[in-house]
């Protein structure tokens, strides 16, 4: 059911809620967060929130969910009849008309491509497929160095434009069978989009989520800033590598070290280079990202991830972003940050 975002969304980042509702809390008691859940998009959704009572609660969690299934319909890449499928299946080559929310996901999705040359590529989806982390099956035998290159000379960021008239929004792309994939920033929108919500519902504290892409405003139930944790590259669910105040921006993490398949005898990342049409076998297990919108947070961390350590690290400091990366070395998982993530990190853990 909706888009299967093979991704970051397997590097879990965990809520804090700080013991706002905790049944110790002494009176006049702390307001407790209320917390909705909820599938979408392959993976899942949770919503706190401050001050609803139960009705509220009941009409937020159908409009939540309502919204999230429009943004699937919009977005998926395993729904056949879905706006973004429309689009891949045409061989037109004439200007296609979208939605504005489509051309501003597109744009922004290339702006970081360009920034990383490259390695945030929305085109990638042919690569994907071949690989077996698309709608496509997964495959039963290495892809062949001829189905690799196949797959590549129906890529690249140059074959897609976003243009505009009469105030309306198109894309246009100059290969018939170009294939876009919007699985690298879906839930990064998908959450940005939840927060316009809590914002027309009046509702000035919550933390959202989708994924691994989250985005918050105002305080806690303690009116303490949200909370978000960093799991450490591990199987334990609770193990905490870093925790940070997001204050009112948005994050997102990809990591490489969850999913994968096994293919002859190898590790099959899902992250694909589009440089070399193959998965990444460099030893960046994790990037976290921190940007004023969990789009932006969701499209960087995937450039990153696909770059590699230095590389990435170059571009953090060029572009002065706030980033969290984890690296394996030896039997060791050695962090390093960029002075923009420090600002966010949380010292004391409790």
């Amino acid at each position: 059911m909706g888009l299967k975002y093979l991704r970051a969304a397997m590097l879990v980042i965990a809520v804090i809620l700080t013991g706002c509702d905790a049944a110790s809390s002494p009176a006049p008691a702390v307001p407790a967060a209320t917390v909705l859940s909820g599938k979408t998009m392959g993976t899942s959704w949770r919503v706190s929130v401050i001050g609803l009572d139960q009705t509220q609660a009941t009409a937020l969690q159908q409009k939540i969910q309502s919204q999230l299934d429009a943004d699937d319909q919009l977005l998926s890449t395993w729904k056949k009849d879905s706006a973004l499928m429309r689009f891949n299946a045409s061989e037109s080559l004439s200007p296609w008309p979208v939605s504005e929310a489509m051309a501003d996901i597109i744009t922004g999705a290339m702006r970081i491509g360009t920034k990383t040359d490259g390695a945030m590529d929305i085109t990638v989806g042919p690569l994907v497929n071949l690989w077996g982390f698309g709608p496509q099956n997964q495959p039963v035998t290495t892809p062949t160095d001829e189905q690799i290159a196949a797959a590549k000379a129906r890529t690249g960021l140059q074959h897609l434009t976003v243009t505009q008239e009469a105030g309306r929004q198109y894309l246009q792309k100059d290969l018939p069978d170009l294939f876009v994939d919007l699985s690298t920033v879906g839930e990064g929108y998908a959450a940005d989009h939840l927060a316009r919500l809590m914002e027309q519902e009046g509702i000035v504290r919550y933390l959202v989520s989708v994924g691994g892409a989250l985005a918050s405003r105002g305080m806690n139930g303690e009116d303490k800033p949200w909370r978000v944790a960093i799991q450490k590259p591990t199987d334990q669910e609770n193990a905490v590598q870093a925790i940070v105040d997001i204050n009112g921006h948005g994050i997102s993490t990809s990591g490489s070290y969850r999913n994968y398949y096994e293919l002859d005898g190898k590790r099959i990342s899902h992250v694909i280079d589009p440089q070399t049409g193959q998965p990444i076998t460099h030893n960046l297990v994790s990037v976290t990202v921190i940007s004023p919108t969990a789009l932006e947070a969701d499209g960087w961390d995937t450039g990153l991830m696909v770059l590699g350590p230095k590389k990435a690290q170059e571009v953090v400091r060029r572009e002065g972003l706030a980033v969290y990366m984890i690296v394996k070395e030896g039997d060791r998982f050695v962090p390093w940050m960029s002075p923009q993530f420090a600002a966010f990190l949380v010292h004391d853990k409790n």
